[in-house]
């Protein structure tokens, strides 16, 4: 099978992924939106996602979800969550509200270990009107700097978010990957990285390839969608081949989260990102 760059800068993925049959293993299907066609079920779509080759899924949340019926799901099939939204999400610009995230990032990495999940997201919450950038960003690390040993010590990575404040999250205070490092590199804990989501990032007008130079070491997982519409890659104006190798150069090597809306049918929607990773012609 011809490789393209992409599939060269990730040799290491894509070697163990050919001896475990098949390519799906570096693809990580988010099941909010993926395989929940006709309204699916939500623990049956993890059922589906392992059929159609996945041995990885995430989501955002399992609240008002049936917990145990998720684990059971999770156990039968063998996948492994790459990471689930830690709750309450809180307001880490807020010192008052450090209590609350802490209490909340001792449950759900107690509930990551039950669901095979290896990391929890957090994102910082809105801004603050009045009160000073620095302030809210020394906030943001002064959570994380707490936060770690508890995740850590479950054997659970934190992912730092930044979310774009242009489109889907207006208000939202951390919109930069480029503060995100910074703040990274200020809390200084291996159970703390970067959760870097390109759709995010390139309607913040960031080009992946510079804003992730030299930081692949940092970063924990990646997120993609096409720009516009937040739908499979594909199916906007984004250069997936470029920005794939880009990732593989700056040095990330983990798996893609499909953090997507499916324009159509999910394994329909599934054919061009598989072909780029794959290396294949379309």
């Amino acid at each position: 099978m011809a490789r393209t760059a992409w599939s060269s800068a990730f040799s290491h993925t894509t070697r163990e992924a050919d001896e475990e049959g098949g390519l799906s293993r570096v693809l990580s299907p988010c099941i909010e939106w993926l395989f929940a066609d006709g309204g699916r079920p939500f623990s049956e779509r993890v059922h589906v996602a392992a059929a159609a080759g996945f041995t990885r899924i995430e989501f955002w949340t399992v609240r008002d979800r049936d917990v145990k019926e998720l684990e059971r799901a999770i156990r039968k099939t063998r996948v492994t969550v790459t990471a689930f939204v830690s709750e309450p999400t809180g307001q880490l610009v807020d010192p008052s509200t450090h209590a609350e995230f802490l209490a909340g990032v001792e449950r759900s990495s107690a509930l990551a270990s039950r669901l095979n999940a290896k990391n929890l997201i957090v994102v910082s919450g809105d801004a603050r009107r009045g009160i000073d950038e620095k302030l809210q960003h020394d906030a943001i690390a002064s959570a994380l700097r707490l936060a770690a040993p508890i995740a850590s010590q479950a054997g659970i990575g934190l992912l730092l978010e930044p979310l774009n404040s242009r489109v889907d999250h207006q208000g939202h205070y951390l919109d930069s990957t480029v503060e995100a490092l910074a703040l990274i590199r200020e809390v200084n804990h291996p159970a703390v990285r970067l959760l870097y989501d390109m759709y995010h990032s390139i309607v913040m007008d960031e080009d992946p390839g510079q804003v992730l130079s030299g930081a692949g070491a940092l970063v924990g997982h990646v997120h993609i969608a096409d720009v516009p519409g937040r739908h499979e890659p594909g199916t906007g104006g984004v250069d997936w081949t470029r920005q794939l190798v880009a990732l593989g150069s700056a040095g990330y090597s983990g798996p893609l989260g499909l953090e997507y809306m499916p324009s159509r049918e999910t394994e329909s929607s599934l054919t061009f990102i598989r072909e780029v990773v794959e290396g294949e012609e379309a």
